[in-house]
């Protein structure tokens, strides 16, 4: 298969759907695997057959560490996610105060923006049914 433009740029892709509003991931036509991060060639058989699939947001809390900012800035998670569909991702945790967070706890995918940019975050998947709001 040959490249195109859109295959040279998956994270911008990935961007771009995350400004959408929607959580993709990416999975092998010929394998059906999944994929994160964002790739050009499938990882392990280097097939070009890559698509753009629209992620469960479901996972479980793999593992968190907090990062400690010089006061008054709160301190924030950062977590590591297994997804329903197989990939590990990285990403912030909200919704779970520092050093409160239960590993092994069903987590769900939210997008927030910072400044101009679109954000993965997860959050525990009791907060993200109660919140109500933007959750693919």
């Amino acid at each position: 298969m040959a490249a195109t433009d859109d295959t040279l740029h998956p994270d911008q892709d990935f961007q771009r759907f995350l400004a959408q509003g929607r959580f993709m991931i990416q999975r092998s036509r010929s394998s059906g695997r999944f994929n994160f991060p964002p790739r050009v060639a499938a990882p392990g058989s280097g097939t070009a057959d890559l698509e753009w699939t629209e992620a469960s947001g479901h996972g479980t809390l793999y593992a968190v560490t907090v990062v400690s900012r010089k006061p008054p800035s709160p301190g924030y998670s950062v977590c590591l996610v297994d997804l329903a569909e197989g990939p590990r991702v990285l990403a912030r945790l909200e919704g779970v105060p520092p050093r409160h967070v239960p590993i092994g706890a069903p987590v769900r995918a939210r997008i927030l923006t910072e400044g101009q940019a679109p954000l993965l975050v997860f959050e525990p998947a009791d907060a993200a049914t109660s919140a109500g709001g933007a959750t693919p």
